[in-house]
């Protein structure tokens, strides 16, 4: 269907509407109080990394479209006023909620105080801490006395000083950069009875400026935060003479002077101050300049701390044991004799550290090959793969550099397993790997066989504690032959491969799904009952979009859960009512993507790591599984169903981005609760 017969949202704006769901987190009751507070730093993380690199993008686009006069589908222009038009609501918004969480807090005995409220023993506490722990992170840069405005670090917080100099009868400016990847942004200071006090590290700095500056004999001090966000794209060039490890090294010194994008500032300060910071940086006054509170950097509240009870934050969840999967035996011998679904963080990531240390001492295992793109920081997977080569085993690491953020820790990564003899891909420009893929080879009597992990999640041990992801464990030979195929694609991309089943980008999983819509759309047109499910991270890609617009026009069944950005519009004419699409946004990030075609017993079932996006599709290497076993099939069934259910924490999708709930009925349901308490009747086994 050709994508001028419907419509689609910019996804821009689409994406911001996702990261408004993050604030309605915020705001809502039901979440405790601290991790409200830490849904504050999330919406402002997201917000720092959309500026970094899509609103980067789209000021590339508005500089070649007016150097070039080339025509674009959409006026970049205009989608950077509605992007400034939107953050700026969201912000007025941001403020209103960190204000009444901030008096709920004071209600719970718990108050945010600042430099001026402090009673004599905290200040005496705050000097002392400033001593020992700050003081010698600080080095002012005195701006009245250095010819060229220094550089400011991306995403820094930092406090712009002025103040009368009593020795030489002027004012001074000086500029202080607040030392938070050193220390925790926040301090909790001494409590006086049952009540708890925190103060800002901005306002530890703020309380001891006369002797930061004591040289100076001040007076007189004014204090104002302000932060730049930087274009964090990675400029890769074309030279094929240096290598892509070198490439990306090169790139990350780039990306440390990128572009500034965003000028956060407090609103109080006085014009002059603001004037003279904007011209020293050469800022110019456009729309992504914009007026904040007195504190920045909000994504420190990630790491808010806990000062009161347990009912202040969740609970965390005991991971429930797999029936399957004991202890005391080989988990291989348990994959080979059936296959394993795994689902995070309700059951737990180490059966995969498990599976990885048995295959790395196994006298049965040959070789291991394992695809990498977020790591922990103390990865218990590399200190696995390690092993596993000092036993003897053939270990062959795929590793993506261009891990958006990661970048750093992979070269380190790369580094790490080359110095402990492991092979190492590290793919290349312009196909990034973003597949999960476990692949082990083992002996079993004269033959060679092997198990494989598929997963739409990292092999990330900290993430797997947060994100709600699935693997499938499978020794299915039709299943396993093919991931081999995958990691020789990867390794030799020139030679041809045929997957008869999984779904692989860039080649196959576009037409793989629209093959799949098809015959739903057969059966719709046969008389039979047509039905799709996506379940997905984004839903961008025009051609897909247009094929379950015409899905839906012949009356096909869909069922949309999308977490992030939603270009399509359920209630589109031509889908004549046949959409249904929602959000779900809670307290583990809902990451998984799972895809259902058909009913009942005929239905096809897929898990994999593609979103449904042009760059998952056509420019990534990305595996989608199908899952064959038919328990497993209907466990994943049943999954979707508790979502489709939830009238607590799902949001509807419309055109206009409203975010409205699900109406409530009756019975609450939650679907990560409820999950939970599914998995725990399949397994019938108690916590671990």
């Amino acid at each position: 269907m050709d994508n001028t017969e419907f419509k689609l949202l910019n996804r821009e704006i689409s994406w911001l509407s996702f990261n408004e769901r993050v604030l309605q987190e915020a705001e809502d009751p039901i979440n405790p109080l601290v991790e409200r507070m830490r849904f504050l730093g999330i919406f402002s993380n997201n917000l720092d990394e959309f500026f970094r690199v899509r609103v980067a993008t789209i000021r590339r686009l508005i500089k070649l479209q007016n150097k070039q006069k080339i025509q674009l589908p959409e006026s970049p222009q205009r989608v950077m006023n509605h992007i400034h038009e939107t953050v700026m609501r969201q912000q007025r918004r941001f403020t209103k909620i960190y204000s009444a969480i901030n008096k709920q807090l004071e209600d719970e005995k718990v108050k945010i105080i600042n430099e001026k409220e402090l009673n004599k023993e905290q200040k005496a506490f705050v000097e002392q801490y400033f001593l020992d722990k700050v003081e010698p992170l600080l080095v002012p840069i005195m701006l009245k006395k250095v010819k060229k405005f220094p550089y400011l670090d991306d995403g820094a917080v930092y406090l712009f000083v002025a103040f009368q100099d009593q020795i030489e009868h002027t004012q001074q400016y000086g500029l202080i950069k607040v030392p938070r990847k050193s220390l925790s942004r926040f301090l909790v200071l001494p409590g006086k009875r049952d009540k708890k006090y925190i103060i800002y590290l901005d306002d530890v700095i703020r309380h001891n400026l006369q002797r930061i500056f004591r040289i100076f004999n001040p007076t007189d001090f004014e204090s104002y935060v302000f932060k730049i966000t930087r274009d964090a794209e990675l400029d890769l060039d074309d030279d094929v003479v240096v290598g892509f490890y070198d490439k990306i090294k090169k790139s990350l010194e780039k990306r440390k002077v990128g572009e500034p994008l965003r000028f956060i500032y407090d609103r109080t300060m006085p014009q002059k101050y603001f004037d003279y910071l904007i011209r020293k940086m050469n800022l110019a006054q456009e729309e992504n300049i914009i007026p904040g509170g007195r504190y920045h950097n909000f994504k420190d509240f990630m790491k808010f701390p806990n000062v009161g009870d347990d009912t202040m934050v969740n609970q965390r969840i005991k991971p429930l044991n797999h029936k399957q999967l004991d202890s005391r035996n080989s988990i291989i011998k348990a994959i080979e004799q059936k296959d394993v679904l795994l689902h995070y963080p309700f059951q737990s990531f180490d059966y995969i550290i498990d599976l990885l240390r048995e295959a790395a001492i196994s006298p049965r295992v040959k070789s291991i090959r394992v695809t990498l793109y977020r790591l922990a920081n103390d990865s218990k997977v590399i200190n696995a793969l390690v092993n596993a080569v000092k036993n003897g085993k053939e270990v062959t690491v795929v590793i993506e550099l261009q891990a958006r953020f990661d970048e750093e820790a992979n070269l380190k990564w790369a580094k790490t397993l080359t110095d402990g003899g492991a092979k190492i891909v590290l793919g290349s420009p312009g196909l990034k790997i973003h597949s999960k893929l476990i692949l082990i080879e083992y002996k079993s009597g004269k033959n060679r066989r092997h198990i494989a992990h598929i997963g739409t999640g990292n092999f990330h041990e900290g993430t797997a504690n947060v994100y709600s992801d699935i693997s499938l464990l499978t020794a299915n030979e039709e299943i396993t032959q093919e991931v081999s195929k995958v990691f020789e694609f990867i390794e030799k991309p020139y030679l041809a491969q045929r997957f008869n089943h999984l779904l692989v980008s860039p080649r196959y999983t576009r037409n793989g799904l629209i093959r799949q819509i098809d015959e739903e759309i057969a059966k719709a047109q046969n008389g039979d009952d047509g039905y799709i499910l996506v379940k997905t991270n984004s839903l961008v890609d025009s051609e897909l979009i247009g094929k379950l617009y015409e899905a839906a026009s012949n009356d096909v069944k869909i069922d949309l859960i999308v977490r992030g950005i939603c270009c399509l519009v359920p209630e589109e004419p031509i889908a004549k009512g046949n959409i249904r699409a929602i959000s779900i946004l809670d307290k583990f990030l809902e990451h998984a993507r799972v895809f259902i075609f058909g009913l009942g017993d005929e239905r096809k079932v897929y898990i994999g790591s593609a979103d449904w996006m042009q760059r998952n599709l056509d420019r990534r290497i990305e595996v989608t599984t199908p899952v064959y076993d038919v328990e497993l099939k209907q466990e994943l069934a049943d999954f979707i169903n508790i979502q489709l259910k939830d009238n607590t924490k799902a949001r509807i999708f419309d055109e206009k981005m409203s975010n409205k709930y699900v109406e409530k009925s009756k019975k609450v349901n939650r679907c990560q609760v409820d999950f939970y308490t599914y998995l725990q009747k399949k397994h019938r086994i108690e916590t671990a």
